[in-house]
């Protein structure tokens, strides 16, 4: 396997890269939310993992029933949402257990 690495020079550092990543993540979840659907951000906090260090841990619901064809609608209920859980290390991001809740 060939491995290339490319490097861009950025007019920022390193930390000020990653918060501005997690200030449009949550900018986008923002856009995203409007009239009680899109995203709602249920726990966004601080976390310590012995393998990866410091990150964010977020848990979201995405409710997803805008986005659903109007016969679908009509069958499931409107509390119909996605949980994610993600934990940010930058500039790795960890997501898992998602479940379909109605």
């Amino acid at each position: 396997m060939l491995l290339k690495e490319y490097r861009i020079c950025m007019p920022l550092t390193v930390e000020e890269y990653r918060i501005g990543q997690l200030y449009m993540i949550s900018k986008h979840s923002h856009e995203q939310s409007d009239r009680g659907e899109g995203v709602e951000v249920v726990q966004n906090e601080p976390f310590e993992d012995p393998v990866h260090g410091q990150g964010q841990f977020t848990e979201k619901r995405v409710y997803l029933n805008s986005k659903l064809p109007s016969w679908a609608r009509a069958v499931i209920p409107k509390i119909f949402y996605v949980t994610e859980k993600a934990w940010n290390y930058y500039p790795y991001t960890i997501t898992g257990q998602c479940h379909l809740w109605q």
